[in-house]
């Protein structure tokens, strides 16, 4: 067991992903940090948070630049209420701190790489689609095939396809002009960068791929399958817009150093994600096991475990479980070899509302490592 995460850093890892078995116990947000300011001064300089990546620019202007405030980009940087985190907030300012005074190449960067939607809603691709237009002077009306943008964002649009608009003509109108605007993009790309700059022509395309994963998600939202293999396409199709989100942010940062990645275990796991929701049984391919299959070894994945938590009401596991064995070993946190943990049985006194995944032996069988925290409380 080790406290030392460079001892699971391959020499070829680019992307070094964390994982949280729920988004509720603060915990694993502390932990993170430390391991990332560890981890940045051994060559990391980026980190790639689930958040909306093009929310998520403003957080990285203020860490980089300092333009505006910390009040402001965490109100404003992040999607899913994550702004609220303590964590994160800490993050943040010690992210600003640690750039203060250091050349452009040597400072921290900060991305989202989630798409700007929950699984269950998404909203509308207008503004996304009206920011690239305004950037190429272009002479497009996108408010008003659009319409109103409460149609997209309301959740029967996405949960009903009989409600949703993903395949309506103004809808395929859309898309077509989005798609024409991105080939526009790059078409013109030494003009549009000569006159502006390479970051504000990235934005444009942030901004612009943004878009089109909307409406392309609206789309598949459309589809009359049975409930639970809906959901679950709609889950892979938010998953794979994150792992394209992952590797334009790698193309970013490969020459500056790896990113460290940090979101839910479901995400970045390389073995299929597996979900319970209501009555009905999710499974579908997680961002990780996409990048996992495109990267190789230049993936490594550490999944986070729970002990017990008082914030999560989550007890004391039982013994004979993956995180009951572990619990007698480790009095705070480590990190442990995924292959040096013994075959147990999945816990089973969980409850949905607490969001939490237990280990079970096929996300063991694919992890690089475990990071567990034998009690939240204690961190």
């Amino acid at each position: 067991m080790s406290q030392d995460i460079r001892e699971f850093v391959p020499a070829s890892c680019e992307l070094l992903a964390f994982g949280e078995p729920t988004h509720r116990e603060p915990s694993f947000g502390r932990i993170r940090n430390e391991l990332f300011a560890r981890l940045a001064g051994h060559g990391f300089r980026s980190i790639a948070m689930e958040t909306d990546r093009v929310a998520a620019l403003a957080v990285d202007d203020f860490v980089r630049e300092g333009k505006g405030s910390l009040d402001a980009v965490m109100s404003e940087g992040f999607s899913h209420g994550w702004g609220d985190v303590d964590a994160n907030r800490r993050l943040v300012a010690w992210m600003r701190e640690y750039n203060e005074g250091r050349p452009p190449h040597e400072r921290l960067a900060f991305h989202g790489f989630d798409a700007p939607m929950e699984t269950l809603s998404a909203p509308s691709p207008r503004a996304y689609l009206e920011h690239a237009r305004d950037y190429m002077g272009l002479d497009l009306d996108i408010a008003g095939l659009a319409g109103d943008d409460r149609r997209w964002s309301r959740p029967e649009a996405v949960m009903d396809p009989a409600m949703s608009i993903g395949a309506t003509p103004e809808a395929e109108k859309l898309r077509t002009i989005a798609d024409d605007m991105l080939v526009a993009l790059y078409e013109r790309a030494p003009e549009l960068i000569a006159a502006t700059s390479r970051a504000e022509w990235s934005r444009a395309e942030i901004h612009l791929t943004a878009g089109l994963g909307l409406l392309r998600y609206h789309k598949r939202a459309t589809q009359r399958l049975e409930r639970g293999a809906r959901i679950s396409r709609l889950a892979a199709a938010r998953d794979a817009l994150m792992a394209q989100n992952l590797l334009a942010i790698r193309s970013t940062e490969e020459r500056r150093g790896p990113t460290f990645v940090f979101a839910h275990n479901t995400h970045l796991q390389r073995n299929p994600s597996r979900m319970r929701m209501a009555d009905m049984e999710l499974t579908w391919f997680g961002t990780g096991a996409v990048i996992a299959s495109l990267l190789d070894e230049r993936y490594a994945f550490v999944t986070g475990s729970l002990g017990r938590s008082e914030t999560i009401k989550l007890g004391e596991p039982e013994p004979d479980t993956f995180e009951g064995g572990m619990q007698s070993r480790i009095a705070t946190w480590a990190l442990t070899p995924a292959a040096a943990v013994p075959s147990a049985r999945r816990r089973a006194d969980t409850t949905p509302e607490q969001g939490y995944f237990p280990l079970d032996q096929a996300v063991l069988d694919t992890a690089d490592a475990v990071l567990h925290i034998s009690d939240g409380a204690v961190v």
